[in-house]
């Protein structure tokens, strides 16, 4: 799978493109002003503690108050021998998401948060997910310090190994050579570009994250809560960091201080890539010329077509994400069920890619068209799961429902694409549609009449949308006319086509 990393540099914005096999697999914006936090480090200080929720808010200099869970506190007086390996090895390969979620609620039961925690409380803290939407940032009081090749852990005496790399002579080689070199009652866990690589280079990274680590104890002493403790890398670096494996071959930048920046990078950590990054110095825009511009463009729309002539919809919600797979303009060539499987086997593949390209997380509701045989249900279900299998993110799918209906998680630490690019609709609110002409010329019928009545003025005057104006002309002329004599009162209407369809205003002259 041949892979390519395509960066955007401005002074206002830092823009990321994955390709695999030609095709835009990934897409991460960093704004300035509005740079990621996930990773960060905080001295916080606990504000309020919910026992009947068994969390805290704490504060760490962000605008909202950051929420602490107890599962994800470094609990003193327990054995911390019980990291859920599986799920800390996968988290830790996932871009913008090195903070290992640690599972303890399987293994022994919690300890009281208010046994653990008291309001006035410093605490050292980090950043697991960005704020979104309303919520305040969720954090942990278990660190974790990703590296080139190792996620450092100092609260956890654990060794793990990417579950991406497979084969078990490397992975038995590799846990002893960690066993060997990694601090007592520390974590480590190997990366999946670690795979071959000798035990200086494990041991060189090691020492360095062990560096950060002491440092970060340093700052922390002498730092007031809410500060900033550690910060981690641009997204510039990460995305070296974190996505620059065997699989890339090339990355091309458009900025020559950046390619400067990457190649110090890369003398430290990857000194043998450093052949693979280009400064791009061509006329045409650099996502333009890679096609990347193009489908930032349609990873907006709510539409996605598919080959075959089917295609999908994706709309949110508050609570979740639905995904209904429509024929569209296939009509197959049998019978309908082959139609059918052929469409919704087509549109698993293209909602794993659309899944990963716009970053949707949360609880995702999957509507396949039915399908009356279970064998054709088994087929989705597997080429799904077969389609995920790419994505870093953690997701979790139940099987396909008789209705047709596949319920799904992915984990979500930062805003999805369309979040990120843009803003509620001023005109409908969010809602995706506006009351129709008719209907708000009837509004404004009533409200006249509401108007009369409250204010028996012998004049009222109306101000509305031009195209509500002319339909109320058009249409209402009548029932107009029928009103000022009913009631001896003129009405004006005037347009104005600065307020939306939906809005008008009802006054005495």
């Amino acid at each position: 799978m041949a892979g390519e990393i395509v960066m955007n540099i401005t002074d206002r914005e830092t823009r990321l493109a994955l390709v695999e096999d030609g095709q835009v697999a990934e897409i991460h914006i960093e704004r300035r002003g509005e740079r990621g936090i996930v990773g960060n480090i905080y001295k916080g200080r606990v504000i309020k503690v919910l026992p009947g929720m068994q969390a805290a808010f704490v504060d760490i200099g962000l605008p909202r108050a950051a929420f602490l869970y107890v599962g994800d506190i470094h609990p003193p007086n327990h054995d911390l021998n019980f990291v859920a390996a599986d799920e800390e090895e996968e988290d830790a390969e996932q871009q913008n998401d090195q903070i290992p979620e640690v599972m303890h609620d399987e293994v022994y039961e919690f300890t009281p948060i208010e046994d653990l925690l008291e309001e006035g409380q410093d605490i050292l803290v980090q950043i697991s997910k960005e704020p979104l939407g309303s919520k305040g940032a969720r954090i942990t009081s278990q660190i974790s310090l990703p590296g080139r090749h190792l996620v450092f852990m100092p609260t956890v005496d654990h060794v793990g190994i990417s579950r991406r790399i497979e084969n078990e002579q490397e992975r038995q080689r590799l846990k002893e050579i960690i066993s060997s070199i990694k601090p007592s009652c520390c974590g480590v866990i190997v990366r999946t570009v670690s795979e071959n690589e000798n035990s200086e280079k494990l041991q060189a990274d090691l020492s360095f994250l062990q560096g950060t680590w002491q440092r970060i104890l340093e700052k922390e002493v002498t730092m007031r809560a809410p500060s900033l403790i550690y910060e981690d890398l641009d997204l510039c670096l990460r995305g070296v960091r974190d996505l620059f494996t065997e699989d890339v071959t090339r990355l091309i930048v458009d900025s020559q201080e950046y390619h400067h920046r990457i190649l110090e990078f890369m003398d430290t950590f990857m000194p043998s890539m450093k052949s693979c990054v280009e400064l791009y110095e061509g006329e045409e825009p650099v996502f333009e010329k890679f096609g990347i511009e193009m489908e930032l463009n349609k990873a907006l729309g709510r539409k996605i077509w598919l080959k075959s002539g089917g295609y999908i919809n994706i709309d949110f919600t508050e609570a979740l994400v639905a995904i209904d797979v429509n024929t569209g303009r296939y009509v197959g060539k049998r019978n309908l069920q082959e139609t059918i499987l052929k469409t919704n086997l087509e549109a698993a593949k293209e909602i794993a890619y659309q899944l990963r390209l716009r970053n949707i997380g949360g609880i995702i509701i999957v509507d396949f068209i039915d399908m009356d045989r279970a064998p054709d249900r088994e087929k989705v279900t597997t080429a799904l799961q077969e389609a995920l299998k790419k994505d870093k993110q953690k997701t979790n799918i139940l099987k396909i429902s008789e209705l047709g209906l596949v319920q799904m998680t992915r984990k979500r630490t930062r805003e999805n694409l369309t979040r990120t690019l843009c803003e509620q609709c001023p005109h409908c609110e969010g809602k995706g549609f506006v009351k129709s002409l008719t209907t708000v010329s009837y509004e404004v019928l009533r409200a006249i009449l509401s108007e009369i009545s409250d204010s028996a003025s012998s004049c009222i005057r109306v101000t509305a949308h031009p195209e509500v104006v002319k339909l109320l002309f058009e249409q209402e002329s009548a029932q107009l006319e029928q009103m000022q004599k009913q009631y001896n009162t003129k009405i004006e209407l005037t347009q104005d086509p600065h307020l939306s369809q939906e809005q008008y205003e009802v006054s005495a002259c």
